[in-house]
């Protein structure tokens, strides 16, 4: 993970914010301990924080410029196939001065321009700067696992991997209420919003023009989208599952390049499972992380990962927290949140990263597998409606006798009563309205 920031200066010169780039710097530092980087031109800085993981020399650090000193690259983020394309270049008479990803990226744009995102497989957000057209080219991967947020006035451009990073610059800081309202039902704040008005967010699979030749033109183009349907010509379920097994076994094994040491996050659900067991196929002896929660049993799934572990003869580490260190940790965690966010696993997250950089640079993790494969009692609902017509009428029945007022998190037998009842509030409703419904937060009011 690094951090990027710029600015591009659309009235005066781009050398009156650097102090305000140095603080946008120093506030990514988490994101790229390793190094720091800047590139000020007359119109145009750029900052960069460097976490080494592909070619690990200087020669890689950033803001990285071509030899003919006409193009800039910052850039966040993972090439996964940039060997391939590093030797057809070198075919075709390249000469890189680095072993790096961003390199290649760098010369993919050089010939290919905005065609350069069909080569790429990975994820990343970055941002390059052609000095002798004066354009700004930015860009966010397909999935939109690399941030990238924005901001722009009549005056100038602004960008950073983080809200913090952009605050460090003179904008305006106006509270947007639609972005609070859709915070209130998803629990986030889903691109391209933000909490701040005029800050928005790049959209997964967008990329963004600015030519500063043409009066500040800026265009924003969606690049990727995902289909909504996609029919497999395949014979059966079975070849399906075999084809399946196949594209994870290689994402993952593209995710385990690396010259840092890497290892996996393991919950024991079924997404870090997944990720792991694959992994531990390719690497020997794999690392693998559990936070545990000492203090409340009932949350605590250690067990499970452990059972996974053993399974696939991984290296297994265990972080028992105490909730003590929990609350130690919480402002710290508060702090680096920019924006309202209210999954509370994020808590769990960030001090699993902590214990788990004493031991690796790297680590996988599951996001996404649990919506790709029904890892949410939602999703097991939402199935029960559409396959078991019957079960419904039964279900409302138990409600009935079952009030609300039983239903918490305390305790397996609460919690299956709280089940219950959010399950009979969507059965009456669209597939997308039922969405909607057991998205939120449930709150109650004593």
């Amino acid at each position: 993970m690094c951090g990027i920031a710029g600015i591009a200066s659309f009235t005066k010169s781009a050398k009156d914010f650097q102090q305000h780039l140095k603080s946008a710097s120093s506030c990514l530092r988490q994101r790229g301990p390793d190094s720091e980087g800047f590139f000020i031109d007359d119109d145009v800085a750029l900052a960069h924080r460097r976490l080494s993981i592909i070619d690990t020399s200087a020669a890689a650090s950033q803001p990285f410029t071509d030899a003919s000193g006409r193009y800039t690259i910052i850039y966040n983020g993972e090439f996964f196939n940039y060997r391939q394309h590093r030797q057809q270049l070198v075919s075709e008479g390249v000469k890189f001065a680095s072993d790096s990803d961003t390199e290649v990226l760098l010369q993919l744009y050089i010939r290919n321009g905005i065609k350069c995102l069909q080569y790429v497989n990975g994820f990343f957000a970055f941002c390059i700067y052609d000095s002798l057209e004066k354009t700004i080219f930015l860009a966010r991967d397909r999935m939109g696992v690399k941030p990238l947020i924005y901001y722009s006035d009549n005056d100038k451009f602004i960008f950073a991997s983080e809200l913090k990073a952009l605050m460090q610059f003179p904008i305006e800081r106006n509270i947007d209420h639609q972005s609070l309202y859709h915070y209130f039902q998803f629990n986030y704040i889903p691109d391209p919003w933000t909490i701040y008005n005029n800050v928005n967010k790049l959209s997964p699979g967008h990329y963004m023009f600015i030519d500063l030749k043409r009066g500040a033109l800026i265009e924003e183009t969606c690049y990727y989208s995902i289909p909504e349907t996609e029919m497999l010509d395949m014979p059966d379920y079975q070849s399906v599952q075999l084809r399946l097994k196949e594209l994870m076994t290689d994402a993952v094994g593209l995710r385990l390049v690396s010259d840092v040491s890497l290892g996996c996050f393991l919950s024991g659900g079924i997404d870090s499972s997944v990720v792991t067991a694959l992994a531990a196929q390719q690497v020997n002896k794999l690392n693998t992380f559990s936070i545990g929660f000492k203090d409340e049993p009932f949350f605590d799934e250690t067990a499970f990962a452990l059972k996974v572990a053993e399974m696939h003869n991984t290296s297994h580490h265990v972080f028992k927290l105490t909730n003590s260190e929990l609350f130690e940790n919480l402002e710290d965690i508060l702090n680096y949140i920019d924006e309202p966010f209210a999954d509370s696993s994020a808590i769990a997250v960030f001090i699993l990263s902590k214990y788990t950089r004493k031991h690796v640079t790297v680590a996988l993790s599951g996001d996404g597998a649990d919506e790709m494969f029904g890892g949410y009692q939602k999703h097991r609902a939402e199935w029960l409606i559409r396959n078991k017509p019957g079960l419904a009428p039964l279900l409302k029945i138990a409600a009935a006798v079952l009030p609300s007022k039983f239903s918490s998190r305390e305790s397996f037998i609460k919690n299956r009563i709280r089940q219950l009842h959010r399950f009979t509030e969507g059965i009456s409703l669209s597939s997308k309205e039922r969405y909607l419904r057991w998205r939120p937060f449930q709150i109650q009011l004593i």
